[in-house]
């Protein structure tokens, strides 16, 4: 059986990534979407990427950002995977993937099952399954029915409302990775005792 593999996204400050390199989870994310609460400049990513550990994954997660900006933060070496949140469509992503070697993962807003079978037809690599929220795309800190998600061909993200006392229910889903925000977080700053709790749950430790 496949081990579970765990991210904690929207890292901001040294503190954020002092604690990532003591939990060690598999990925974590830098936000340059525009205008969210956890969105850093690719210049701060950048200084923070050289201080994560080398065997951790870098995503960046944008929001129908410019293709170009998206291509030159991979091409700078400042992340290793790119989670495209917004209405990237099949050709932006063809297009994208025609530029970088990274891999893509492609964020779901599920209300349907229809809609996890709609989006494994992109050209994505991954799929993150997230919380839909109208005027919103992610970060809802809120959990939806995973009892929608149906029988999965693309490996997938989980998102929308993980925590400690929801991750061990949620490795149940059959999900590649699953992915942290606000749950591990104390007062919107990222708790290294939580973070380091949930990857210890995710590994069985």
């Amino acid at each position: 059986m496949k081990m579970t593999k765990i991210k904690i996204c929207g890292m901001m400050r040294r503190a954020d990534i002092n604690a990532v390199n003591i939990a060690h989870p598999d990925y974590i994310g830098f936000i340059f979407a525009k205008g969210r609460k956890r969105t850093i400049s690719a210049e701060t990513a950048a200084q923070l990427k050289e201080r994560l550990m080398s065997d951790i994954k870098a995503v960046g997660v944008f929001l129908d950002n410019d293709i170009k900006e998206i291509a030159k933060i991979c091409e700078d070496g400042i992340i290793n995977i790119v989670q495209l949140h917004g209405n990237e469509d099949k050709d932006f992503i063809s297009s994208l993937k025609r530029r970088i070697s990274c891999p893509i993962i492609k964020a779901v807003s599920v209300c349907t099952p229809e809609d996890i079978l709609l989006a494994q037809t992109l050209p994505a690599d991954y799929l993150l399954l997230d919380t839909y929220k109208k005027g919103q795309s992610g970060g809802t800190g809120e959990a939806f029915d995973w009892s929608l998600i149906p029988e999965m061909e693309k490996p997938f993200f989980l998102a929308g409302g993980l925590n400690e006392e929801n991750i061990g229910e949620a490795m149940k889903c059959g999900a590649y990775a699953l992915d942290v925000s606000s749950g591990a977080e104390t007062d919107g700053k990222k708790d290294i005792h939580k973070i380091i709790n949930i990857v210890r749950k995710v590994r069985g430790d």
